[in-house]
């Protein structure tokens, strides 16, 4: 056998199963050979042969070095709205292609000086240790060092990756998770993915802003499974979510009390968020009381249905831009040709463009773009990016 065949990595394989969405016996039947030896190679007790390496990494999609490469560090578990184990496979799938992300930005930070990290500090042990004052002052302070001032938000993914949050949105036909945060110690630095699926700029705002919160409150709170811990911490990010983009002083001046449905459709445009996160809001601010709060979600319903709103057609989601235009940067600054990117990384054209949220084709005809990354004022002709637990092969230089 090959060296290459020899070294392959279980915990790769494992990786690409999961990101793929594959069983092990799917893989099998894929690949052409019995459930038992994919079950060996994921146990590191068996390796393939040559010609069934290469059927392995063509099914897979990844280039065949790519699965002989030590996986890096981990990024922190995630908090998901929904624990149901029905999910398993689910929540394994956006928690491999959120180690992908991970992987890319480690080899892109090389090249480039991404934005500092810029998030309010807590150090909160137990979601029992947090009060609604407390969030208040956090989402407030998060306005603040971010300069958003008190008014509607104007980009909250673009103020997000400014601040240093590294942002992957994309389609991944799991509608029952819209989204997760995770922290990344090899970039000292957090990770939001978000569920494009929806395709619903309000949602995909309030989701964001949801895992902020969780990044700001619950960085340092055990992932437990206990049910009303894990409701607590997910209360407590919504209300920060609420906080952060509707913000108490300038939001309520603008509420004409009672309010109705009408009013709020006109509040929706300018403050970037649903009509039914406003009502949880004004109802967090006291301003609505249990009965008109519960009053004004039955005439919601009775209007417009449980999901959809008047007016959600009028916003584009918000896109992340960070990742896409660091490679484009490099791409137009003569670091690497586009088309060599995929392969120095070892995942397919369509990953890395769905991961970085490229556009389509990307890798045929790059366009020229605004810098948003900066390029470090040093690049050796070749960099590497090696790891005690895991290395990232990174690109060579090309001269233009």
């Amino acid at each position: 056998m090959t060296k290459g065949i020899n070294d392959l990595q279980p915990a790769r394989l494992e990786q690409a199963l999961a990101a793929r969405s594959l069983t092990k016996g799917q893989l099998a039947s894929l690949v052409g050979v019995a459930a038992s030896t994919v079950t060996k190679w994921c146990k590191g007790d068996q390796a393939p042969e040559a010609d069934t390496f290469e059927r392995l990494a063509s099914v897979l999609n990844v280039q065949p070095d790519w699965l002989t490469r030590p996986v890096l560090p981990r990024v922190s578990s995630p908090l998901y709205r929904s624990n149901a184990s029905a999910l398993k496979a689910a929540r394994a799938k956006l928690e491999a292609r959120t180690e992908w992300a991970q992987e890319i930005s480690v080899v892109l930070s090389e090249y480039v000086d991404f934005p500092q990290l810029n998030l309010p500090k807590r150090s909160f042990q137990d979601p029992e240790q947090i009060s609604d004052a407390d969030i208040e002052a956090a989402a407030e302070e998060c306005r603040s060092l971010w300069q958003l001032g008190r008014g509607p938000i104007q980009n909250l993914a673009l103020a997000a990756e400014g601040a240093g949050i590294l942002i992957v949105r994309e389609e991944t036909d799991i509608s029952a998770i819209e989204g997760l945060s995770s922290w990344s110690k090899l970039l000292e630095r957090p990770i939001v993915f978000l569920s494009a699926d929806k395709a619903n700029a309000f949602r995909s705002r309030f989701d964001l802003a949801h895992e902020i919160g969780h990044l700001v409150l619950h960085k340092h709170i055990p992932r437990a499974d206990e049910r009303d811990r894990y409701n607590q911490m997910e209360k407590q990010a919504h209300q920060f979510a609420g906080a952060l983009l509707l913000p108490a002083e300038t939001f309520a001046s603008e509420i004409r009390i009672p309010t109705n449905l009408d009013n709020l459709l006109i509040l929706k445009q300018r403050w970037g968020a649903s009509v039914a996160a406003m009502m949880m809001r004004l109802h967090a601010l006291g301003l609505l009381s249990d009965e008109e709060k519960l009053s004004l979600f039955k005439r919601r319903s009775a209007r417009w249905g449980s999901k959809a709103e008047p007016g959600d057609e009028k916003w584009e989601p918000e896109m992340p831009r960070l990742l896409r235009r660091t490679v484009e940067l490099l791409v137009n600054e003569g670091i690497v040709p586009a088309e060599r990117i995929p392969q120095h990384l070892g995942f397919s054209a369509n990953d890395v463009v769905k991961l970085c949220c490229l556009r389509d084709n990307y890798f045929r005809a790059p366009a020229e773009v605004l810098d948003l990354a900066v390029l470090r004022s040093t690049t050796p002709s070749t960099r590497r990016v090696m790891r005690e637990e895991g290395a990232v092969v990174s690109f060579e230089r090309f001269k233009k």
